[in-house]
């Protein structure tokens, strides 16, 4: 206990975790720069040895292929440059951020800059030492702030060992990632970049990335020279907007393409191989290019050519997804057009430095294309450690900033992120979700509820095999009154007659509220009479019902970063490959394939049901990609899919029966499968479920619950028997039922199913409690006459009760006494779905027997 105590968030642990931030931090820095150094080295080298117009070519598209590789099959999350991944997770916008995020970004990044395209590594070591620190604050028991406020230290840690720039790491933090003064969080974005520069200084050989401080120059400024900075930082405003619009056409282009990322990569690698073969020998060396344009011992035209293929081959390389950044390319930008502009300052007045106009530009188009012109100022300062630079650089800047931001207004990294659906908005506090959400948004719209007409033996049985404390009442789907477990035990001191309804001990005129009440109001209420639920109602229809929990549950998914609403939403799932039957059914059931083990006997299911019914058959199979990718414009390869599918074409062309197929792309399984449902006007859903889940919270798993709450058709979900035999027998077949809608259902799909059998025998059980001494038989008899009107029925039918102490335990009983192949379990009662999902009836027999369950929900309206 006193160690947990320790480990809770605190100003101590935060400077401590901060320290060792900064070191991760600088240690991942210092190693992207030598390992993407020596790799740059060797290519360098090769192109000496070897043809150039051959080597860097190869090495490009290789490299670059590699590089796309390793991010789409390991971490989506890792393409680009990084930065607005970072900012969106401050933003609270769900963005995995993790140790693994961290690695693969920083040797992707080794990699792809290794191949020779024109980014920066910068931006990555922002993201990795933003994913070290998320995944260290995930070591011990931290509060949402405390995370967000060591992702933002890790991040600004990151940029000042990339920079060895220590105060413009904490700048950038508060200029564009967080814009948080509050004082944790700048004491230890503070600490953790000045310890990430300090080791980046002394592990690097104070290299101070540009090696400015190797230079001989010395910087002047006049007050003549004045006009020329405001015209330099007009350029670089005019210049870095276009740049600004040029990334984003890039990006655009390349998803136009329609392929892979690993080949986006590729493809830039080689363009960037060729253009640089043809170019003068210091282009191939990014950091000898940034080194001689500022030493100023060239002439203006080899900084045009500079300008201009720099412009050129960074579109090309960001566009394609690239694990690169866009501080270098914009400090070689800003040095191009700086020395231009001090050339023709120099030809006109015959004084000046080109030099000083050189580092005035890099941080003029730094500010225009990242729109932070107080981070760009402290860079270069702290590069040159030069005071005569400040005002000219102050000057470039900020003019630089105002024009960039007056043609091409906002953050680039917030246009970046709309690109992929996802929109920044302000954080809301708790008291903005209690006083701006309402119940409908938070309500449980399938709510499980009692008839006013059940008597109290009923309504006992239902609190036993439920595991809630409450129910509605409703009668003519109205709500009538509410019952609570202290109600019956209320009722057990009170002379009722034998057997007294529900509407005699429950509470009439419960307390509700409407769907428009906040969450304010309704917190009020449910602190005001010490209640843990309210009804939902539109008039007097009930239409769902909110507790404390779900209220709960909303402001923590706020605050850990995990509701979806403003993060990137699915788009459409994309049909990439389709077959098509003639239409002879009466309807259609789907079955989504997936396990080639188990999709033949779901065809089998399907296609009894479908030769019972007149209905056809469709196949569809889900391919996933990333959400940081459009389905519709995914490359994918379907021929493994296909092959299943065909399969199923070969039995279904055996069975006769009409067939179609598709393969869809899509970010969400469960939504590209509700997609289908409502495109193909599906009637049946017949698909697989393993029977227990280790998702918590969940009993189907995430795309099964989706399926089973919205899906508006018929649900059938088989989980499929574990036993050894090669395809075992359907002989034996036992249906627990208590009544109710899905009951009936079932009863309808076994004359069906038990076609599959050879010599088929249907068990009608009831379960009933010890204390019961006649069980009610109404609901078996009604059952068997169901389907004894079914002339085509071959098979023997018991009804039989069970004696037991809940409803899982007379089913296992039965199963494992009297060997039973199949359990068919249609809901009970109409909430009965709703047990389900929290964890009940089917979840427990599912998991106490190793034969077939079949699991039965009647359609919903839409």
């Amino acid at each position: 206990m006193y160690f947990r105590s320790w480990l809770q968030p605190r100003r101590g642990l935060a400077i401590a975790e901060a320290c060792v931030i900064g070191v991760l931090a600088a240690l991942s820095a210092v190693f992207l720069k030598v390992c993407s150094g020596l790799l740059g080295a060797w290519r360098v080298h090769s192109s000496h040895v070897l043809p150039a117009w051959v080597v860097l070519p190869i090495i490009g598209l290789g490299f670059g292929y590699l590089a796309g590789l390793m991010v789409q099959r390991l971490a989506p999350e890792a393409a680009g440059s990084g930065i607005p991944q970072v900012k969106a997770t401050l933003a609270n916008i769900p963005m995995k951020l993790s140790w693994r995020v961290a690695v693969i970004k920083l040797l992707s990044a080794i990699i792809a800059l290794g191949s020779g395209i024109t980014l920066g590594r910068q931006g990555p070591t922002v993201q990795v030492g933003a994913g070290l620190a998320s995944g260290m604050s995930r070591l011990v028991p931290t509060s949402p702030d405390h995370r967000r406020q060591m992702i933002a230290a890790g991040a600004g840690a990151g940029l000042a060992a990339a920079f060895n720039a220590p105060i413009a790491g904490v700048l950038f933090i508060i200029e564009e990632l967080l814009q948080d003064l509050s004082g944790l969080t700048l004491g230890t974005a503070i600490i953790a970049s000045f310890i990430g520069g300090v080791v980046s200084r002394l592990l690097g050989g104070r290299s101070l990335n540009l090696n400015i401080e190797l230079l001989s120059y010395s910087s002047r400024f006049t007050f003549p020279e004045i006009p020329f900075f405001l015209l330099l930082g007009v350029l670089a405003g005019l210049l870095g907007a276009l740049f600004n619009r040029g990334l984003i056409f890039s990006l655009q282009f390349y998803r136009s393409l329609h392929i892979s990322l690993p080949l986006r990569v590729g493809l830039a690698g080689l363009v960037s191989g060729i253009v640089v073969s043809l170019l003068p020998e210091s282009f191939r060396d990014n950091a000898g290019l940034r080194e001689y344009v500022i030493t100023g011992d060239l002439n203006p035209s080899f900084a045009a050519i500079a300008f201009v293929a720099q412009f050129t081959l960074t579109l090309v390389a960001f566009g394609s997804g690239a694990p690169g950044g866009l501080f270098a390319p914009s400090l070689i930008l800003g040095s191009a057009l700086g020395h231009l502009v001090g050339v023709l300052e120099y030809q006109i007045t015959g004084d000046g430095s080109p030099v000083t106009y050189a580092l005035a530009g890099m941080g003029g188009f730094f500010s225009a294309v990242s729109k932070v012109p107080i981070t760009a100022i402290v860079i270069i300062f702290e590069m040159t450690t030069d005071f005569n630079l400040v005002l000219p650089l102050m000057i470039v800047s900020v003019t630089a900033y105002l024009v960039a931001d007056k043609v091409v207004p906002g953050s680039l990294y917030e246009k970046l992120l709309l690109l992929n659906g996802i929109t920044l908005t302000k954080q809301m506090s708790v008291e903005g979700i209690l006083s701006q959400m309402t119940a409908k948004d938070v309500m449980q719209q399938r709510v499980e509820t009692l008839d006013a007409d059940i008597t109290l033996e009923e309504a006992k049985q239902a609190f036993a095999s439920s595991h809630h404390r409450g129910f509605p009442v409703v009668e003519d789907n109205k709500l009538v009154g509410i019952i609570t477990q202290s109600d019956l035990t209320k009722s057990l001191s009170r002379n009722l007659e034998n057997h007294p309804h529900l509407r005699e001990i429950m509470t009439a005129n419960p307390m509700t509220v409407t769907p428009i009440h906040t969450l304010s109001n309704v917190l009020y209420l449910l602190d005001r009479y010490q209640i843990s639920r309210l009804p939902v109602v539109d008039g007097q229809k009930l239409i769902g019902i909110i507790t404390r929990a779900d209220i709960i549950r909303v402001e923590a998914d706020r605050l850990n970063c995990e509701n979806p609403n403003p993060g990137p939403q699915p788009e459409p799932s994309y049909v990439v490959y389709q077959t098509r039957s003639p239409s002879t059914g009466r309807g259609r059931i789907l079955v989504p394939v997936a396990n080639p083990e188990t999709a033949a006997t779901l065809l089998k299911m399907a296609a009894a049901i479908a030769r019972d019914r007149h209905y056809e058959i469709e196949c569809v199979q889900v391919m996933l990609v990333s959400r940081h990718s459009s389905p519709s414009e995914t490359t994918v390869r379907t021929a493994k899919s296909r092959r299943l599918l065909r399969q199923a074409e070969v039995l279904a062309k055996k069975w006769r029966i009409p067939l179609h197929t598709q393969i869809r792309v899509a970010h969400d399984p469960a939504h590209a499968i509700l997609e289908t449902i409502k495109d193909r006007h599906i009637d049946l859903i017949l698909m697989g479920w393993k029977g227990s889940t280790s998702t918590p919270g969940r009993i189907f798993g995430n795309v099964v619950d989706t399926i089973i709450r919205q899906a508006t058709c018929d649900v059938v979900l088989v989980k499929l028997g574990t036993s050894p035999i090669p395809n075992p027998p359907f002989n034996r077949w036992l249906v627990p039922m208590a009544g109710g809608p899905n009951a009936r259902i079932a009863i309808k799909l076994l004359p069906a199913l038990v076609t599959l059998s050879d010599d088929p025998q249907i068990r009608l059980t009831r379960v009933f409690k010890p204390w019961e001494f006649r069980p009610d038989m109404t609901v078996l008899e009604q059952a068997i006459r169901q389907l004894m009107r079914r002339r085509q029925l071959s098979s023997t039918v018991i009804a039989a009760p069970v004696q037991a102490d809940s409803v899982v335990e007379g089913v296992i009983k039965l199963v494992k006494t009297e060997g039973y192949d199949v359990v068919v379990l249609g809901a009970s009662r109409e909430g009965l779905l709703q047990q389900a999902i929290q964890g009940n009836i089917p979840e427990a027999i599912a998991s106490g027997v190793d034969i077939t369950v079949i699991l039965v929900r009647g359609a919903i309206e839409s």
